[in-house]
């Protein structure tokens, strides 16, 4: 058993620290929440989940990506074991396994006829704190300062943009998600996604309000793809803030279209048309 032990630790302990190894790593937990996120999507048009079930899901889905991108700058490398650790600790496991043995151990147990019977003492097993694998808050928004801190050292990296500017929509910080998404379309100006969601944020750090800035980044995403649903959503209620009842219709109904039969939004929506259709009428 020792020498099965020595086995798998010998090498682990002599084997150097391989950096590409976890590269690759990160690149694979970043496929991994992208494609976690599109089945969170696809769940939430489907009416496969509620909107706060995806909120929350997503939520968890960006906080473990943020904890796992900051997590290799913001740790201290652990220095690489010597050889001399190595042998060291291939010398101390038989030696320190007997003598320990020998001073707390039953060697009369070994043999069967001695041994005494034992039974498990059942319930007796500790669970561990419940917050144990999780963040605090404080802990999330330390983490979301590491990760601005490293984009201003490496502000070309549109992935570590869209994190930042979700964290700050989680932490209800609208102006700095705003600048963080600004950031994000001028890296991947052809993103509709990140067109909307700025847009989003604009609005949301001015009281909701999507005229101006707001409606500028909602036709942007319109311009590059006119089914955008978030875009659709936004851009009829722009309208509507603007008084323009017509265009607000038309946007929703469009939206309409593209929504699952039977799906909460699709009922939301049509309310919302409903309710523009009766309040132009009353205008007349």
């Amino acid at each position: 058993m020792i020498l099965l032990a020595l086995w798998f630790i010998l090498p682990a302990l002599l084997q150097k620290p391989n950096e590409a190894e976890e590269v690759q790593r990160r690149e694979a937990n970043v496929f991994v929440y992208r494609d976690q996120n599109r089945e969170l999507e696809a769940d939430l048009k489907n009416s496969l989940i509620g909107e706060d079930q995806y909120k929350a899901e997503k939520a968890e889905l960006d906080r473990r990506l943020l904890e796992d991108v900051t997590a290799p700058e913001d740790s201290a490398a652990p220095p690489k074991p010597s050889n001399t650790f190595a042998y060291s600790v291939a010398l101390f496991i038989p030696v320190g396994a007997i003598v320990f043995y020998l001073i707390v151990g039953n060697p009369k147990g070994l043999n069967p006829a001695t041994a005494p019977a034992t039974i498990p003492n059942a319930g007796t097993e500790q669970p561990g704190p419940m917050t144990q694998g999780q963040m605090s808050q404080e802990q999330v928004a330390a983490n979301v300062d590491k990760l601005a801190a490293r984009l201003k050292q490496n502000p070309n990296d549109p992935q570590g943009w869209t994190m930042l500017a979700r964290s700050y929509m989680m932490q209800e910080r609208f102006s700095d998600a705003a600048s963080a998404y600004e950031k994000l379309t001028a890296l991947t100006a052809n993103d509709a996604d990140a067109w909307a969601d700025y847009a989003a944020a604009l609005a949301l750090a001015s009281g909701q309000n999507l005229a101006g800035k707001p409606t500028e980044a909602i036709n942007h995403a319109l311009q590059i793809n006119p089914k955008h649903q978030k875009a659709l959503d936004l851009s009829g209620s722009a309208a509507y803030q603007a008084g323009d009842y017509k265009r607000a219709i038309e946007q929703w109904q469009k939206l309409l279209k593209l929504l699952p039969p039977g799906s909460d939004e699709l009922k939301t929506v049509t309310e919302q048309i409903s309710r523009t259709k009766e309040l132009a009428a009353s205008k007349k």
